[in-house]
Parts: structure tokens; C-alpha cells; sequence
């Protein structure tokens, strides 16, 4: 018997990630397109952490279901850490993968401390409670300029050892990415459950 898990997303390209790292899990993934009267989630927290823990809540709230949740932040250094909770919607509301990335360039024009850490929190919860909540985080730089054309988000701008996300390929990322940081975290959690219901 399978667990049946709601990753609280609207984001295909994080589903495929999420999909691919728990793919060895006993556990039928559904997303939030198979609950469309589930009202969104309004990310207003001041940590990715906290914004994590409500998106997970409340989807297990109106789903019934287990619910696992991430919210990313990339935390730039020579721009005092921003965009933060905010790099989703880094350059306005309505903005695309693209538009982020270019305000990022253009706001790290001729800075020499490119430092910047990508940090996925990722929050599993139920419909009475939070279970638990784990960080995973990577250090790297900001690149000169994109580099490679896989993945999505910043991965064009964002290099560890001077290679960027979107130079690597899906298997290399999935080992080493933010997001897998956080889902190994919370891994034994999962685990836990899933023998538990299986038996």
C-alpha cells in the first residue's frame, strides 16, 4: 500500500524535481492541479521556512492528505541578501524565470563578491499539524553571465565550483541542488511514515 503524498506546488518544474527525489519512496505523489477548488496559499512570511510550514498546512487542511511543501530563497550577500522569500518575484508579481534572472545580472554589474546561497525549506505536514520542517542550503556564486540552457529558475546564474546548475545534467543537479538537500533532511521522516502505513 502506497502513501499518498500532495506536494503543494503549481510549479511543473519543481514537481518533476520533487518527483524524481522521492521516486524510491512507496508513495503516490499528487499535485495541487488534482485539487482545484484548494484555495491558494498566500506566501506572506517572513522566512522561507514559515512560508514552507503554511503552504503544507493548509493544503493538508482542505486535502485531507499528507502535504509536503518547500519554498526557495536565493540569498544574495553584496545585495544584502536579497531577493530572500522574494526571489520568486524578484522583478514584480507577474514576472517570469527570465526577468529574475536579468535583474540579478544587472544589479551585480561590477561587484566582485559574488557569494550567494540557494536554501530550500521544506515542511511535511497533516491536517492537525505541522510533522516537520528541514532546511537544505548550497553555497555558490553568482555567474558573470548565463551559462548552460537546462533547468529553470536561476539555475543559469548560479554556480557551485564554477559551474552552474544549467550546466549540469538532471541526474548531477538531483544530487547536489538546495532542493535535494532539504528532501535527504526530511528523508528519515518520510521513511518513518511510509513503513508505518505500509505494515
Amino acid at each position: 500500500m502506497h502513501t499518498e503524498i500532495l506536494l503543494a506546488t503549481n510549479n511543473q518544474d519543481k514537481l518533476l524535481e520533487l518527483s524524481a527525489l522521492l521516486s524510491f519512496l512507496p508513495v503516490t505523489l499528487h499535485n495541487l492541479a488534482e485539487f482545484p477548488l484548494l484555495p491558494a496559499t498566500i506566501e506572506d512570511m517572513d522566512t522561507i521556512s514559515g512560508n514552507a510550514m503554511k503552504k503544507a498546512l493548509e493544503s493538508a487542511e482542505h486535502s485531507g492528505l499528507l502535504c509536503l511543501a518547500d519554498d526557495t530563497g536565493l540569498f544574495i550577500e553584496a545585495l544584502d541578501n536579497a531577493p530572500g522569500v522574494y526571489t520568486a518575484r524578484f522583478a514584480g508579481e507577474i514576472c517570469s524565470y527570465s526577468d529574475n534572472r536579468q535583474k540579478a545580472l544587472k544589479l551585480m554589474e561590477g561587484i566582485t563578491n559574488r557569494k550567494a546561497t540557494f536554501k530550500t525549506a521544506v515542511a511535511l505536514a497533516a491536517p492537525d499539524g505541522i510533522i516537520a520542517v528541514v532546511e537544505g542550503k548550497v553555497v555558490g556564486d553568482i555567474a558573470l553571465k548565463e551559462l548552460g540552457d537546462s533547468g529553470f529558475g536561476y539555475d543559469s546564474i548560479f554556480a557551485v565550483n564554477g559551474v552552474t546548475y544549467a550546466q549540469m545534467d538532471w541526474e548531477t543537479k538531483n544530487s547536489c541542488s538546495h532542493r535535494a538537500e532539504a528532501i535527504k533532511a526530511i528523508l528519515p521522516i518520510l521513511q518513518k511514515i511510509t513503513t508505518q502505513i505500509d505494515h
